[in-house]
């Protein structure tokens, strides 16, 4: 079986690695010169199943006017002209209710748990470096409405069988000995002690030499230009080679759509369309300067929802989400935000003035879980839409899909997971977004 994968992400490789130990032939194509030089190349390095909560809930709706007029919230909106935002928010918003937030919680706490035992799995068998950790992650919550609120997701974690841990000042202290609770002014937290962190980059680059040695063929520098159909399947791809500009198809017996936010534009022109839409993120990465200071795994802030992640020499300070389209502008006060909290939280950590400020747009569906399985074109399959969470779902999305594509029994459900969720049997073309930068 030849398989065409579009895309280089973490999602990508992943998917061409596994596919290629289930004994396809695969080729994979980008448009960039290596593997995961977008979103993949500077996230927040947290693998965090137990994490894996919808930004669609109760209470968003408020919170977002409120989040209008604070310097460092954590969600903004800015109109970007096009009908496809409105429609992608207000689907968002029909989320945002409690009995639809439990059933995408579960959705994406299974495909993240399972990609987790798929990531332990594919780490023994492989020996790959990332600057991995396997520490846990902490929550913690500065209001008193924060903790209120937390039966309600434990209440999810423990009918999914996630391990979790309700912690008090003390334990925050026992688990993180370099945070200052007083300065940061924390009430509790809660811990996830499964969750994982590492260098998603280091990892997708070395899972791209890893399946190089399966045999799979990359191809860089090359733009994914259309999808052809012919008789309700994938003929080809069109792509085109950035440095000469010549066009040329590739043709497979099947296609793995794994482009992230630009995976919308390639389905413009067949009859149906994906409800992802780019949520711009940000990260600064930093040289530790006391190692006693710095966080020993993964410290979310739930009110600011920003990660503060150890690699072995450095610090990961990321999160924040922008919908404005596909603008990849740096904003100097969103450095701001991230410098504000690694010094409430971790103050004396790192060198601040020697980070590395960085932006990329994570492919965010409206009820926060990916899309994974096959379209109504039966050789054309997606890998996409895991919002914040391609990393911690990367390994996971790629073996269900690949059991997929090569006919094998899945090892977990993939109800509610596919894009039938959205549309059903007949494709709606409600979500028909405006042409993305050609990728």
């Amino acid at each position: 079986m030849r398989v065409l994968v579009l895309g280089s992400g973490v999602i990508g490789v992943t998917t061409a690695y596994y596919l290629a130990r289930m004994g396809a032939e695969v080729t994979v194509v980008d448009r960039q010169v290596a593997p995961g030089a977008e979103t993949s190349f500077a996230n927040a390095g947290q693998i965090s199943p137990g994490y894996a909560t919808p930004w669609a809930a109760p209470g968003i709706p408020l919170k977002a006017l409120k989040w209008l007029f604070q310097e460092h919230a954590p969600l903004a909106i800015r109109p970007d002209g096009t009908l496809f935002q409105l429609k992608w928010l207000a689907a968002m918003l029909a989320n945002c209710t409690s009995a639809r937030y439990a059933i995408n919680k579960e959705r994406m706490l299974r495909i993240a748990d399972y990609s987790r035992h798929c990531l332990d799995a594919l780490r023994a068998e492989t020996g790959i470096a990332y600057d991995g950790r396997q520490l846990g992650t902490t929550q913690v919550f500065r209001h008193q409405s924060q903790l209120d609120a937390l039966e309600k997701d434990t209440s999810v974690l423990r009918e999914c069988g996630i391990a979790y841990q309700v912690l008090d000042k003390m334990d925050i202290r026992r688990v993180e000995p370099g945070i200052d609770l007083e300065h940061a002014g924390l009430l509790g937290a809660l811990r996830l002690p499964n969750d994982q962190t590492g260098d998603c980059h280091l990892f997708t680059r070395g899972l791209a030499l890893q399946a190089q040695a399966l045999g799979v063929r990359f191809q860089f520098g090359k733009t994914v230009a259309r999808l052809i159909e012919e008789a309700g399947r994938i003929a080809g791809v069109e792509v085109v080679d950035e440095e000469t500009r010549l066009a040329s198809v590739h043709r497979a017996d099947q296609v793995v759509l794994a482009l992230g936010s630009y995976s919308p534009r390639l389905v413009q022109d067949l009859p149906f369309s994906i409800p992802v839409y780019p949520l711009k993120g940000y990260s600064l990465t930093i040289p530790i300067a006391d190692v006693a200071r710095a966080p020993r795994s993964t410290v979310m802030d739930e009110t600011y929802k920003i990660a503060v992640t150890r690699f072995d020499t450095r610090i990961r300070v990321g999160g924040m989400a922008e919908v404005a389209g596909y603008d990849l502008h740096l904003k100097p006060r969103r450095r701001r935000t991230l410098e504000m909290v690694v010094n409430d939280l971790f103050p004396g950590s790192g060198h601040l003035a020697e980070g590395r400020f960085w932006t990329g747009l994570r492919p965010m569906t409206p009820d926060g879980t990916p899309i994974v399985g096959r379209t109504p074109l039966p050789n054309l399959w997606i890998n996409t839409g895991h919002g914040t969470l391609g990393w911690t779902m990367a390994c996971g999305s790629a073996r269900l899909l690949s059991d997929q594509i090569t006919g094998r029994p899945t090892e977990i459900s993939s109800h509610g997971l596919g894009l039938e969720r959205y549309f059903g049997k007949r494709p709606s073309a409600v979500f028909r977004p405006r042409p993305a930068p050609a990728h």
